[in-house]
């Protein structure tokens, strides 16, 4: 049995910086991970399959559609002798919601296909599924702070991002990334075309070095999520989640992760757990998670 974590994707940063002919985006983004997570277990077997449980089992779709089969059959596509078997998903983070939280499974997926393989993590073939599998499994396979461009599939190498006492919070409402994007498009075309600027958290974070916690907060709030005002126009309720992050006594900052519409608050590191256990008390219907946003 070989059993692999699949955490939480935060998008700290979201620059759309173009599309392409194709019609996917291109896209800048600083990127950590957080301590909420699903898990995965893997038992080597003749038959490729997947069962699925936990709180968040039943919204997850189809297990036929799960990216967990899908990133398991790119890889043995390359590798043909590769053993398969059966994985068992405990889900337990909300499904389309910003934090790559399926995009993370076919990840954790791969890695116990390595393990149980004997496969290097570094093998370009485990990078060349990922990529195969959706635009957001390549930054899951080494879940480590980065950068991503392109599509999703050009990644900096892992950032000296300092840990970043957080709050979570998802109002249990999906926004499909696709609406998101159309209203973006919608946004944009009202608008004078505009200049590209540099991203200061994503600039401070490859310049490398000792950075702290105030330096990268700051640097956060001078950036931005190109897709926060979209998801707002598609769900309001992404509006509501900031402004009650914001409303939490030691709050330093408040944003959207991804398409949404799970939210993030930073704050200083005595304060989010008791932040975490106000808002619970609020919004008993959301789902809230004090943790720390760094390596996975």
């Amino acid at each position: 049995m070989f059993v692999e974590f699949a955490p939480a994707k935060i998008n700290l940063t979201l620059r759309v910086v173009g599309r392409r002919a194709d019609g996917y985006h291109d896209i800048e983004s600083l990127v950590v991970f957080a301590r909420p997570r699903d898990r995965l277990r893997f038992e080597p077997g003749a038959e490729l399959s997947l069962s699925t449980v936990g709180p968040t089992a039943s919204l997850s779709g189809e297990a036929a559609d799960n990216l967990v089969l899908k990133a398991a059959k790119a890889l043995k596509a390359q590798l043909p002798d590769l053993t398969l078997g059966h994985f068992d998903l405990l889900k337990t983070l909300p499904v389309a919601a910003g934090i790559g939280g399926g995009s993370s499974d076919a990840a954790a997926a791969l890695r116990c296909l390595a393990r149980a393989n004997n496969i290097a993590l570094n093998d370009a073939r485990l990078m060349q599924a990922a990529r195969q599998t959706g635009a957001d499994v390549p930054v899951c396979l080494d879940p480590l702070p980065r950068i991503m461009r392109g599509i999703g599939e050009v990644l900096s190498p892992p950032l000296p991002v300092p840990d970043l006492p957080a709050v979570l919070v998802n109002p249990r409402v999906a926004v499909p990334t696709a609406d998101v994007f159309k209203a973006l498009a919608a946004i944009r075309a009202k608008d004078s075309p505009r200049k590209v600027a540099a991203d200061p958290a994503s600039t401070l974070a490859e310049k490398g070095g000792t950075i702290s916690g105030d330096q990268m907060i700051d640097a956060i709030a001078r950036s931005i999520n190109d897709l926060e005002g979209a998801a707002v126009s598609v769900q309001p309720t992404v509006a509501d989640v900031i402004a009650a992050l914001r409303d939490l006594p030691g709050c330093r900052l408040a944003r959207m992760s991804g398409s949404g519409a799970t939210c993030f608050g930073l704050f200083d590191r005595d304060r989010a757990a008791q932040a975490a256990r106000l808002l619970k008390r609020r919004k008993p219907g959301w789902w809230v998670k004090a943790t720390v946003l760094g390596a996975g």
